[in-house]
């Protein structure tokens, strides 16, 4: 239940910084002009959009010595920089680039490790591992990326690039013997000392990565919520917090996310990013299979239910918050849609260690129905907008894969069988 163009996307990579505080600069604390550069370059950041426009010239950054415009801030030990970027306007020299850069230093000759994409579609990752010494390149086979990803781990630099929705193609380069802290940004140079080029940049992120020994759902390093505009898949985030944040859920105004937190359950309105409790009495370790009506008047919420034997149980409650009402008489049950017309809930439910498909009423005033009945895993159905299927996704091939069925559990027919483990239609 979302707009048409709009897209909730989770992060739970967080950056070690508030995001993206009000500064000219965005996420990064300044910007300079490396090298003698013959014209001075700019760094400008919109807070609304989240994208920034570099404009620099210099002549080349190659051989050892580099002239170009930087935008950057002091990272230390391991992280990943990712954007989307592209070069604006035609251009003067096929060899005017852009892309992230990591330096030990400000000067001209410093070692530096650079993600580069030059205006001829030639992408790199190119470096210097001794100051004053000769940059070298590793070629990549994608022409033109635009997303542009640079990681440190250790001593090693990984250089992963793509064409937008395509795989990554990555690369390692080991044995860099840099410092703890490092410069690491965005740059530009126009390859012509007498000409200035300009970059665009969005989805910028520079994540401090899990540590090596982080265990999932005990360990918890923070989370962004992020919305994509499906006409441009450029992502922003509009909140961010030190703990787990999960499940966000449109309204049907548009105007506001529903998404639970610690047992909790959260309404953010978008316009300010500010959450408030959403009030569900007694019921208050929720997890993250809430979802609301076709109408929007209602939300199903699943929570431990605190009888051991059961575990999570299915309530509804008013939109607005109330007492809720148990649905489900027995457990594990984890919800994921209403029918259109509001009289059903569909959800995988666990019996006897098995986990199929279940639909029940609405009301609670009926059984639960069994809809699929294999010893494999079937999960995460989800009614059409029309009420004329469910989709769900098994792994009864061997695979995880995506399939649907009428609602009363019949004419059941697989509709994806690739490389990947597709889950939640």
């Amino acid at each position: 239940m979302k707009p048409k163009t709009t897209l909730i996307i989770f992060s739970i990579c967080l950056m070690a910084y508030s995001p993206f505080a009000q500064n000219p600069a965005g996420i990064f604390e300044h910007t300079t002009d490396v090298g003698p550069v013959r014209h001075a370059g700019s760094t400008t950041y919109d807070p609304e959009t989240q994208v920034y426009q570099l404009s620099g010239s210099g002549a080349n950054i190659w051989f050892s010595r580099d002239e170009f415009h930087y935008a950057y801030k002091k990272l230390k030990g391991d992280f990943i920089l990712r954007a989307r970027g592209r070069l604006l306007g035609e251009g003067v020299e096929p060899h005017r680039k852009f892309g992230w850069m990591v330096r030990t230093g400000l000067d001209t000759s410093a070692a530096m490790v650079s993600a580069t994409v030059h205006g001829d579609g030639l992408t790199a990752i190119q470096f210097r591992k001794k100051a004053g010494a000769n940059v070298e390149q590793v070629i990549s086979p994608v022409k033109m990326a635009d997303v542009i990803q640079l990681e440190r781990r250790g001593q090693s630099f990984l250089l992963s690039v793509a064409r937008f929705g395509n795989p990554f193609w990555t690369v390692e380069v080991p044995f860099f013997e840099f410092p703890e802290e490092l410069f690491a940004g965005l740059f530009i140079c126009s390859h012509n000392a007498d000409v200035v080029e300009k970059a665009e940049f969005d989805n910028v992120r520079m994540v401090i990565p899990a540590a090596p020994d982080f265990q999932p759902y005990r360990d918890y390093i923070g989370s962004h919520i992020e919305l994509m505009d499906m006409e441009n898949y450029r992502r922003k985030i509009i909140h961010t917090a030190p703990n787990s944040l999960q499940a966000p859920n449109w309204t049907p105004d548009g105007k506001t996310l529903i998404y639970n937190s610690e047992g909790l359950l959260y309404r953010c309105d978008l316009a300010s990013g500010k959450p408030e409790v959403l009030n569900t009495d007694f019921v208050n370790r929720n997890n993250n299979d809430h979802v609301l009506s076709f109408d929007g008047k209602m939300l199903g919420i699943s929570s431990a239910s605190g009888e051991e034997e059961y575990g999570s149980l299915i309530y509804t409650v008013p939109v607005g918050g109330g007492v809720p009402k148990r649905i489900t008489p027995v457990g594990p049950s984890y919800l994921h849609s209403w029918s259109p017309d509001g009289k059903w809930l569909t959800f995988t439910g666990g019996r006897d260690g098995i986990y199929n498909i279940y639909k029940i009423p609405s009301d609670g005033n009926g059984p639960e129905v069994k809809l699929t009945g294999l010893s494999t895993l079937d999960d995460g159905p989800e009614y059409s907008p029309d009420g004329k299927y469910i989709y769900f996704n098994s792994t009864r091939t061997g695979s995880m894969e995506l399939w649907r069925m009428k609602p009363d559990g019949s004419s059941q027919e697989q509709l994806t069988d690739d490389d990947f483990q597709n889950w939640f239609p």
